[in-house]
């Protein structure tokens, strides 16, 4: 009996725990089905539900640096302004675009002519394809699209729309195209501008209320380059793109490797281009929660944003208003004199630096448009533009005399008309008679440097006899000459901080050797405006040529609005070569300049003479002429005149240029404005230093009471 129940009871126990086993395999049964169903059919929809939380970063441009002038006046700064951005989810579709666009519209007006004149045929195609896509496709059944790529099947796609089905879209529509085509350009995860010229609060509020409505739509501020100073200085503090442009295709490559999005607005000239890297910031990265349908649910800034450096720039603003007032007034009243001038100048440059650091105080330039009688800033044109100098470079042809040997301090010529085989007569302005080499500068004698580069070549003869012909080795003493020249910046870079900048014409072996002689004077190569200032600049620093910069530091920038922040970056002096010469021969030349402007035969002195601050230089008057469709209309002048001042300790020196005046006419121009840019250097400097003293003493009367 008790066998039997204990066999009873053995035989009841694996039964349940087969139901026990049966229940738990059900269970994991059950559970490996769920998995699957979230793995399989599901794992997509939650994966793009995961990189949406996670990887839904953006990158929102902030402010560029501004611009200031060495005393801290501003002259580049931002206006902020509304902005309505769109920054396309992954995955996003056309139809999704358009569902965007029909509900934007609600809320911003893009009705104006500025943006449905931008509406092209394609973009109407596009759209009506969205709203008739089984339509359009039943038509493309027709067309043999076998050998045809994507793109050219869409293309043919569209093509199957006619005109007149896309004719009559009515004003909404338009809008809702227009507002779509600016959603179009987004690419993933880079915000891109929709409407930000004219956004007005109401539309800004209204856009981010309902952003839950909007994927990917955002209310944000924007901004605008303002320049307090209106036009000056402009043309050389250059431009930047548009977020709508974003960066020109060219440097597509070269910016995206440096972290920047497709639309990021980047300097394209000037001093906004030299300077990008200083001036772009650190753009505030922006971590967005979205649901499925890219509504923003919530966001996290990841990168704080920092807009750029400020920088300091070395022109002082007061007096680059001075000449550029002071080159305006005095080309207008040459033109208004002189009807040669009037019919063919159309252009005046002046470069003001310090010779001694390369701080560039100010570059001025007039432009004079003919068809619409408008004068504009051209300042760009006196590192871009080269003219033939004239006599102005004479102190390089002595200098490179007196190094190769040509001539030594004091040797005399008889400054009397060449008369060369052929006919050809080279001559001064006058017939002056035995000359040295400082009245040879003084009075400016063509005559003399002709000798010079007649020695340069191997013909020592001295007089020339009449109706000679050139005994020289033209190509030896062209590159002699120019290989001189390039110590002083002429015909070589100066090496300015700035994108471009032309190094002249270097014309090569002259088959007329006439054209060496002509060389010499100044009328062979050409040059600009900034290497003329940087050639003067280095007789005036005894021989060492420093870089001509425009930047003087570069901050990080603070919250302030009025102060600059800690120092990030300082252009220090930088000497590029010292000229061969030895100091005696270039402190003789430095006297012949002086002479030029203080001696009682001085080409210049009738302006300069009698002037408290001591100035020296050179002046210079090349014959040209003006051609159209390859024929020479008529002869002219280019007028020039290079300077500095103190001559025993210079801090200041200038070129002016002024191409296509009429001979004999000018008005003297170059003097003039000459003139009028040291008397107003020394009156600010003399302003200035009044300010400091005053500053000084009171500072000290403050002392005095807060002890008493």
């Amino acid at each position: 009996m008790v066998d039997k129940k204990k066999k009873k009871k053995r035989a009841q126990l694996p039964v349940r725990m087969n139901i026990l086993f049966f229940a738990i395999f059900l269970l994991f049964s059950a559970l490996i089905l769920q998995l699957g169903v979230v793995q399989i059919l599901n794992g997509e929809t939650y994966q793009d539900e995961i990189e949406r939380t996670n990887l839904d970063t953006t990158s929102v441009p902030v402010p560029r640096g501004k611009i200031y002038d060495t005393n801290g006046e501003l002259i580049v700064d931002n206006e902020a302004m509304y902005s309505i951005t769109y920054t396309p989810p992954k995955g996003v579709q056309a139809d999704d675009r358009l569902d965007v666009a029909e509900t934007l519209a609600q809320y911003i007006d893009m009705s104006d002519e500025q943006y449905i004149d931008r509406i092209t045929d394609r973009d109407k195609r596009e759209y009506y394809l969205l709203l008739h896509q089984e339509e359009i496709e039943e038509r493309l059944e027709e067309v043999d699209t076998e050998e045809m790529d994507n793109s050219e099947v869409y293309t043919a796609t569209l093509e199957l729309i006619t005109d007149d089905e896309i004719a009559d879209f009515s004003d909404d529509e338009l809008e809702v195209i227009a507002i779509k085509k600016e959603l179009d350009k987004a690419y993933a995860l880079t915000p891109q501008v929709v409407k930000n010229e004219d956004v007005s609060a109401e539309e800004y509020a209204a856009v981010a209320e309902n952003l839950d409505k909007l994927p990917g739509i955002n209310a944000t501020t924007d901004w605008n380059r303002v320049y307090p100073n209106g036009d000056t200085l402009t043309s050389i503090l250059g431009s930047i793109t548009s977020q709508e442009e974003g960066i020109p295709a060219e440097d597509m490559s070269a910016y995206l490797t440096k972290g920047y999005s497709r639309n990021d607005r980047v300097g394209t000239s000037g001093i906004e281009e030299q300077y990008e890297d200083f001036l772009r910031g650190r753009k505030e990265q922006i971590q967005y929660t979205t649901r499925p349908n890219g509504s923003i649910v919530d966001s996290d800034t990841i990168v704080e944003g920092e807009r750029g450096k400020d920088l300091v720039l070395t022109t002082d603003l007061g007096l680059q208003q001075e000449v550029d007032e002071i080159l305006l007034d005095e080309f207008q009243s040459m033109k208004a004199n002189s009807p040669h001038a009037n019919r063919f100048a159309t252009n005046a440059f002046a470069v003001v630096m310090n010779p001694k650091t390369g701080e560039l105080l100010s570059m001025s330039g007039v432009n004079y448009d003919r068809e619409e009688d408008e004068y504009s800033d051209a300042a760009f044109m006196a590192l871009s533009s080269a003219f033939e100098p004239g006599s102005s470079i004479k102190g390089a042809t002595i200098l490179t005399g007196y190094d190769s040997g040509a001539i030594s301090p004091g040797d005399t010529f008889y400054d009397a008309p060449l008369r060369l085989a052929g006919g050809g007569i080279k001559k001064s302005t006058h017939n002056m008679g035995t000359v040295d080499d400082l009245s040879a500068l003084e009075r400016s004698s063509n005559v003399y440097m002709f000798y010079v580069a007649l020695r340069l070549g191997g013909d020592y003869r001295h007089p020339l006899p009449d109706h000679a012909g050139l005994d020289i080795d033209r190509a030896k003493t062209i590159q002699t000459l120019q290989n001189y020249f390039n110590q002083f910046g002429l015909g070589a870079s100066t090496g300015v901080d700035y994108p471009y900048e032309s190094t002249g014409v270097r014309g090569g072996v002259p088959d007329n050797p006439g054209n060496i002689l002509d060389f010499a004077i100044g009328q062979y190569d050409t040059y600009t405006t900034l290497q003329l200032a940087q050639y003067v600049s280095t007789i005036a620093n005894d021989g060492y040529r420093v870089q001509p910069h425009f930047l003087k530091e570069a901050h990080d920038p603070i919250a302030s609005l009025d102060e600059l922040g800690p120092l990030y970056y300082s252009k220090n002096t930088n000497v590029m070569n010292r000229i061969e010469m030895t100091n005696d021969q270039i402190s003789r030349v430095q006297e012949g300049f002086r002479r030029v402007y203080q001696g009682s035969q001085g080409t210049a002195s009738s302006y300069f003479q009698n002037k408290s601050y001591n100035p020296a230089g050179k002046t210079g008057t090349a014959q040209t002429a003006w051609y159209e469709n390859g024929e020479e209309v008529e002869k002219l002048n280019n007028l020039t005149l290079v300077g500095y001042a103190p001559y025993d300790d210079p801090e200041v020196a200038f070129a002016v240029v002024v191409p296509y005046t009429g001979i004999s006419e000018g008005n003297g121009i170059n003097f003039k404005v000459g003139e009028r840019i040291l008397d107003t250097y020394f009156d600010i400097k003399e302003d200035h230093d009044e300010e400091a003293e005053d500053g000084s003493s009171e500072d000290d009367s403050s002392e005095d009471s807060e002890e008493e």
